[in-house]
């Protein structure tokens, strides 16, 4: 047989060395697996939603009267006031009405006091004098109803907003309901969600809600709830809800998708763990926990609120604790291992 060479006797002796070390040193070896000390934080909770901002006020106005456009006097996407003139009729013949109306008025008015002075002369009759009376109340309500009539040949803005775009041209036949141009009230705007049922005990009027606006990646918006359902859907068992939200500058639009979180309860003190580090077997959720001899063991948790790939452990384990995150399943209850913590930690001062 050919001796060892005097390199290769070296490499034998230091292994033995080492492996006479790792003995002597009391620590089992095992598996690599990585591992994080569970530390005590700060957990927002927090439900999500989406819904799609609405106008403050929207609607699509309409004439109460059949006639022909005349005049527009608005500009599409133009500011208006409440009240404010928009569309004008052809009001030719109520015009006419009107003025008959004024003129019947006016002769009642006139029969009606001769009346009144031939019986306070004892001439005339009480009963002449109370039906001139009837025919002037008459008179004025039928004039009532032509200034009426005219004024709805007028098309005006019920409140303050801004016009989208029209539908129709001057010289067009309008009938009772067609659609003219909508008006819409932006300044604020409105945003509808529904919760689940669950989660009804954590809303109130008044709480104020996270909105991100997809089509705007900027800092998230304040909204607060002003109005919540009285009744649950019973088939999907959530509940609707309504928030306000600020619109000062104009650049949120109707119609954009929203996200929505709703801060319910701050805790100083929560326990949060990577979701990969949970194991699930049935309804049970078990973390590994490695003990002071490096040896894993199975334990049951319960869990909390979640976020972002994280969840809250209610219970279960304590701060301090170190917990395996990756390598599972080479691992059994009772093995022993070489923890590796994230590289922000370091195996030493880190020691279980």
């Amino acid at each position: 047989m050919k001796p060892l060479s005097h390199t290769l006797l070296f490499i034998l002796a230091t292994f033995s060395s080492l492996a006479a070390a790792e003995e002597g040193s009391g620590k089992p070896q095992g598996l690599p697996a990585e591992v994080i000390r569970v530390e005590a934080q700060q957990l927002d909770t927090r439900i999500s939603a989406v819904g799609v901002l609405e106008a403050n006020e929207s609607v699509m106005l309409s004439p109460e009267q059949s006639g022909r456009i005349s005049q527009i006097l608005f500009d599409e996407g133009e500011q208006v006031n409440a009240g404010q003139p928009l569309i004008k009729l052809d009001s030719a013949i109520y015009e006419a009405a009107l003025e008959q109306a004024r003129a019947r008025v006016r002769l009642s008015q006139l029969e009606y006091e001769r009346s009144e002075s031939l019986l306070q002369k004892r001439v005339g009759s009480q009963t002449d004098r109370d039906g001139k009376l009837a025919q002037l109340q008459v008179d004025r309500a039928e004039l009532a109803l032509a200034q009426t009539r005219l004024d709805k040949m007028t098309v005006r803005a019920p409140f303050e907003g801004t016009l989208g775009l029209r539908q129709v041209s001057p010289g067009d036949f309008v009938s009772v309901g067609q659609s003219l141009v909508e008006l819409a009230d932006t300044s604020r705007l409105k945003v509808q969600f529904s919760i689940p049922e669950r989660h009804l005990d954590k809303l109130s009027t008044g709480q104020t809600i996270d909105i991100t606006v997809d089509a705007f990646r900027a800092t998230p918006l304040k909204g607060t709830i002003y109005a919540i359902a009285p009744s649950v859907n019973p088939n999907s068992h959530n509940v609707q809800v309504r928030a306000r939200v600020p619109n000062p500058e104009g650049t949120l639009k109707p119609g954009l998708f929203v996200r929505i979180l709703i801060p319910v309860e701050q805790n100083d003190h929560a326990l949060v763990v990577p979701e990969q580090a949970l194991i699930l077997d049935g309804d049970k959720t078990f973390l590994m926990r490695m003990n002071e001899q490096q040896q894993v063991s199975l334990t049951p948790v319960e869990t909390g609120a979640r976020r972002y790939g994280e969840v809250q452990i209610v219970s279960g384990i304590e701060a301090g604790d170190v917990i395996v995150t990756a390598g599972h399943l080479k691992l059994r209850p009772g093995m022993p291992i070489t923890p590796v913590f994230p590289t922000q930690e370091t195996g030493e001062g880190k020691d279980a």
